[in-house]
């Protein structure tokens, strides 16, 4: 049975599979064998780190990429070439076998050679048919002898086994799960995902997952870690645990949880879960009708550094299970130990080209990239760069002891979520009735993020709901001494409401003066309100019409510029005819807009019941008949009977027309 473990158009195209790990032959002869030969004695050897790579013969190469579509294998005995490279790799010292695939690509007949890195290297291949045997490695794309310090790094390379491919003697076969290799197959489109049928340990071996041991077979880390159901059973550690922590010091643990089950199933399951918590988080912002919505670590740069962590880690340590910590500030993911030798700090940076340096769990990565989770080639850290930096997030940082007994990732979290988070303990706080330790988290939160202006206003709201104004006003200040604040207009206008709840109206004034024009509709309403609250109409007037159009389904915005309009209706002079016109037509203006209030607010009998009371008023204005007049205010007193002062306006009217 010849099983390939990547899908072959991923293969091809270089989706699953580094560019350099592969070749192309376009045709057959002694020559091409040969080059063959060697090319599977380098990727046996496997100096890279990248286990093997893949010779396809069939289809042209034109600088290192396919030429499509595929000339195919034609006119040649396919079985007969098959027989010659089984043959001439006998000639490789200690032999070696590859794995072959016929395979058919686009209607075109091919051969795919896989050359896993092979078990008992270093290998030596012959220069020819009739040629001493030399070592061979792949530098890059290329098949070179090596010689010299190559030959000196490959001899030292080539005693130590990978820990993910080393057979577990102690581990009979049967504990390989067949379903689980099937859907592992399935979801790479492997073509041979419906072919393993019985023959099970077959498959295995195809694979490279499993190897024969004393007339029997066992099988390598590597299968324990993909297909058996729990791997912490066979290696303890093989799982991943979160914990969410409370505060920066991570001494207050909110919730933990551990992931276990087939490593690629671990990935996506801790995914899922950390985007359920930490996906798009809608904020909504006190005196603000629109929610702020933002992501608080994006989704790429939280799988890359998942998948990191799985792929480098090391296997044989005991109980070393990979850990992400949910903080405030930020996500940290440690995995152990740390780095292989060779990668110093300075390797790891925006713009920085990584050492090509071997992996230690090729096979591990091999199965992670045809599943298309890990990145090919060095390419996971600039991808993490690059998602926090679309996202408007800090960029990502990396560290490891001197020791290298970890190696852990750090993504902050987008500003708006330390805003969020804070904002969300701090208010669990004060309704819980601990009003001092809301207080202090806000003030904690605002250490860490200091230009942050809806930080502020919730300081700004929390000080004066328990009469501390001079802390609000220091609030502010510190506000506006840092060098690019973020929405200082909400922390203006959260001290501005709380002055003119006090009746401090020239100080609420002078402040509403510092306030730039809003940029969307809803904080030009709240400023407007404001702005009417302390008796500068004409201001609320001009931001209510400049946001009119985007209003018209908002009953309080409505209603608040309904009155605006009537206010403004009654400090004009009707002895003069100039306002005498615009007298009336603010209130033919604000009656209008009092029965759009009365239309939407269906659902809201307070609102509805005001809106009706204001309407009748401004058409008693109007010179309405007394009758329209009397059941508009009528339905008003229907919506809220309680409401004296309904009844008290109509009866008052009603005594002055007895007159």
């Amino acid at each position: 049975m010849n099983v390939l473990p990547v899908n072959l158009d991923d293969l091809i195209h270089a989706r699953a599979v580094e560019s350099v790990r592969r070749e192309f032959k376009a045709s057959w002869d002694q020559n091409i064998l040969h080059a063959v030969i060697r090319t599977l004695c380098a990727f046996a050897n496997d100096l890279q780190g990248l286990n093997g790579g893949y010779i396809v013969l069939g289809i042209e190469d034109r600088g290192g990429e396919p030429v499509l579509p595929p000339v195919g294998i034609v006119g040649l005995d396919l079985e007969r070439v098959q027989q010659e490279i089984r043959g001439n790799c006998r000639r490789i010292d200690p032999e070696y076998q590859p794995v072959l695939a016929p395979e058919v690509y686009m209607g075109k007949p091919i051969l795919v050679i896989w050359a896993p890195a092979g078990d008992v290297r270093p290998y030596q291949a012959p220069q020819s048919e009739r040629g001493a045997r030399q070592h061979y490695v792949r530098l890059g794309s290329e098949t070179v002898e090596a010689k010299g310090e190559i030959l000196n790094q490959l001899l030292g390379l080539s005693a130590r086994v990978p820990f993910d491919e080393r057979r577990r003697l102690d581990v009979p076969l049967s504990v390989i799960s067949q379903p689980l290799v099937e859907k592992f197959l399935r979801d790479v489109q492997s073509a041979h995902a419906a072919t393993i049928g019985t023959d099970l340990p077959g498959a295995l071996r195809s694979l490279r997952l499993s190897a024969r041991n004393n007339g029997g077979e066992s099988p390598r880390n590597v299968a324990l870690l993909f297909f058996t159901d729990d791997p912490d059973i066979y290696l303890p550690g093989a799982k991943i645990e979160v914990a969410h922590f409370r505060d920066d010091a991570g001494g207050d643990v909110i919730e933990t949880w551990s992931f276990q089950g087939p490593i690629h199933h671990q990935v996506r399951q801790v995914l899922k879960h950390l985007e359920s918590l930490m996906g798009e988080v809608t904020r909504k912002v006190s005196g603000r009708a629109e929610a702020e919505r933002f992501v608080a670590f994006p989704f790429e740069a939280m799988e890359e550094a998942i998948v990191n962590a799985v792929f480098h880690r090391g296997y044989d340590l005991p109980y070393q299970a990979a850990r992400i910590g949910l903080y405030p500030d930020r996500m940290e993911i440690t995995s152990f130990p740390g780095p292989v030798p060779g990668l110093e700090p300075q390797h790891i940076g925006p713009g920085v080209r990584t050492p090509q340096l071997p992996t230690r769990n090729p096979r591990v990565g091999d199965l992670l990239k045809a599943l298309r989770l890990a990145e090919t080639w060095h390419t996971g850290i600039p991808k993490m760069y690059r998602r926090m930096r679309e996202n408007g997030s800090p960029p990502p940082t990396f560290d490891f002891d001197v020791g290298r007994t970890y190696f852990r990732v750090t993504l902050p979290a987008h500003p708006g979520y330390l805003v969020f988070h804070a904002l969300r303990e701090a208010a669990g706080l004060w309704h819980g009735g601990d009003k001092d330790r809301a207080l202090g988290h806000i003030r904690e939160a605002l250490a860490r993020t200091p230009t942050s202006g809806a930080l502020t206003a919730q300081l700004i709201e929390f000080a004066t709901a328990v009469g501390d104004l001079a802390l609000a006003r220091q609030a502010l200040q510190d506000l506006e001494k840092q060098a690019a604040p973020t929405e200082l207009h909400l922390a203006i206008t959260a001290l501005v409401r709380a002055l003119l709840d006090r009746n401090q109206t020239p100080e609420a004034m002078a402040l509403l003066e510092r306030v730039s024009l809003p940029s969307s509709g809803a904080d030009a309403v709240e400023l407007a309100i404001l702005f009417k609250r302390s008796g500068q109409f004409e201001e609320a007037h001009r931001l209510f019409t400049q946001v009119s159009t985007e209003i018209q389904s908002d009953p309080r915005a409505l209603h608040e510029f309904a009155q605006v309009k009537t206010r403004l209706a009654k400090e004009l002079r009707p002895n003069r005819p100039q306002d005498k016109d615009a007298k009336r037509r603010f209130n033919r203006e604000a009656a209008e807009l009092l029965r759009r209030v009365t239309a939407l607010a269906v659902d809201q009998p307070t609102r509805a019941a005001w809106a009706w009371f204001d309407l009748a008023r401004t058409l008693a204005q109007l010179g309405e008949p007394e009758s329209v007049v009397r059941s508009t205010c009528e339905t008003a007193i229907a919506l809220q009977p309680q409401e004296e002062r309904f009844k008290e306006w109509l009866t008052r009217r009603a005594n002055a027309k007895g007159k």
